[in-house]
């Protein structure tokens, strides 16, 4: 991994300073790797993929080592929205027009799977993460609206999806008191979490099935073979099967998906705790919401009544100085009535997308593994990644292949010019929101 990417915006070995950090479980630090260590599973990243990946082997009764940069839950999983949503970064009707019917229909279950998952773990091993149902989806243009009532109908009659339905702009207007929006969906099917909370969880239970975990143990290089051998700093883990679950902070430890998988950054802020009043004049049933802007604006109240609001793009690798100046404008735009708010935490992230916005699931060896790229949709699907790697590693390959056989191609330019096309994207799609 980089050093660029896993140190340019952020302490080394600490979480970064956030609402979620401040309001996190307490957790003891796992140690650093020094010396050798030989095991089944060696997994790269201490993320929602790798910790989940590490519990479901651990539970199968494999050896895993997991490696840890720095503090499990320290990247996009301890800083994200904290949506766990249905499906891809695509919907059905797309999917069904570019893979077809079939394996369109493989993908929906598997994604409803993903958010069953999430919920299961979160009660089988009592993780305190704030679990709180609903997702909407707002169109903050008109024309969206019909797209959204056909999203919705197609689901509850091609799907047997029932717990969907369309809102109208007045039903809109009842669960969210925002001016900007002018339809959407609710999914009740859907949920939202304190993400780092969800993460220090999985951690939890992952140690407690007999997984071994390593925080800041930065990866510096592997080799490949019938035994993988991974180094960082001050050791080396040689194992049968490597799984790589580093997501945006991957780099250059794998060329071949970092060609395909990019990180960018995106930016939260909290506002101070805000009273039972204002919370109803805002989502008064507490729902998580996405906009239909290509630059998502995405938010949800905390359990301290604060509203946490994700959105805004900036075009260069570190984050900026001033990340309210950023944000605060996107949250005044959707909740004017928050002008004399106070914004308590900001803080930025770096997530991975991939040129079709797709997950990169890939065998890079027989016994060499790698998922990324959830484009906006990792909670669940990260989760859900873990265990399918779980089972790939245990011989059962077929569901993990429903995911690789996704469309996936390099970045336009690799990776020497796939930021700055991007930014030339971002900055055309920034313009045709704002127009």
């Amino acid at each position: 991994m980089s050093a660029s990417v896993l140190y340019a915006n952020d302490q080394p070995g600490q979480h970064p300073a956030s609402w979620y950090a401040a309001s996190a479980n307490s957790f003891p630090a796992f140690p650093s790797l020094a010396g050798k260590a030989t095991t089944d599973v060696c997994i790269v990243g201490g993320g929602y993929t790798g910790l989940s990946a590490a519990l479901h082997l651990a539970e199968a009764g494999y050896r895993v080592v997991l490696l840890e940069a720095h503090r499990v839950g320290w990247g996009a999983s301890g800083r994200n929205g904290g949506q766990v949503g249905t499906g891809l970064n695509k919907d059905q009707a797309e999917l069904e027009s570019m893979l077809g019917k079939i394996q369109a229909r493989a993908l929906w279950d598997l994604s409803l799977e993903a958010v069953q998952l999430c919920k299961d773990l979160i009660h089988k091993h009592k993780i305190q993460c704030d679990l709180q149902a609903g997702i909407i989806h707002a169109d903050h243009r008109q024309r969206f609206v019909k797209g959204s009532r056909e999203f919705a109908e197609k689901l509850q009659r091609d799907y047997a999806y029932q717990a969907i339905r369309f809102l109208d702009q007045a039903a809109l207007q009842q669960e969210l008191h925002s001016p900007i929006y002018y339809g959407g969906v609710l999914n009740l099917g859907a949920a939202h979490l304190h993400p780092l909370n969800y993460a220090l969880g999985l951690a939890q239970a992952a140690q407690q099935a007999g997984a071994t975990i390593y925080e800041r143990s930065p990866v510096l290089s592997y080799r490949a073979g019938s035994q993988v051998e991974v180094s960082t700093a001050c050791g080396k883990v040689t194992a049968s099967y490597l799984i790589l679950a580093c997501n945006g902070y991957l780099d250059n430890l794998e060329p071949k998906v970092a060609a395909r998988v990019m990180p960018i950054n995106n930016y939260i802020v909290a506002t101070e705790p805000l009273s039972l009043a204002q919370v109803q004049e805002l989502i008064p049933n507490r729902y998580a919401v996405a906009d239909s802007a290509f630059v998502v604006n995405y938010f949800r109240l905390s359990a301290d009544n604060r509203l946490l609001f994700g959105g805004g793009e900036s075009y260069s690798f570190k984050f900026p100085q001033d990340i309210p100046a950023l944000v605060r404008p996107r949250m005044l735009s959707v909740f004017p009535q928050l002008a004399d708010a106070q914004i308590d935490y900001a803080w930025g992230g770096t997530l991975a997308v991939t040129a079709n916005r797709l997950p990169y699931f890939t065998r890079l060896q027989p016994n060499v593994f790698s998922v990324s790229g959830y484009s906006g949709h990792g909670v669940a699907l990260a989760t859900l990644a873990g265990k399918l790697l779980s089972e790939v590693v245990s011989g059962t390959a077929e569901r993990f292949d429903v995911m690789t056989r996704l469309p996936n191609w390099p970045f336009p330019g690799g990776t020497l010019f796939r930021w700055p096309l991007l930014v030339t994207a971002m900055l055309y799609y920034s313009l045709r929101d704002k127009l």
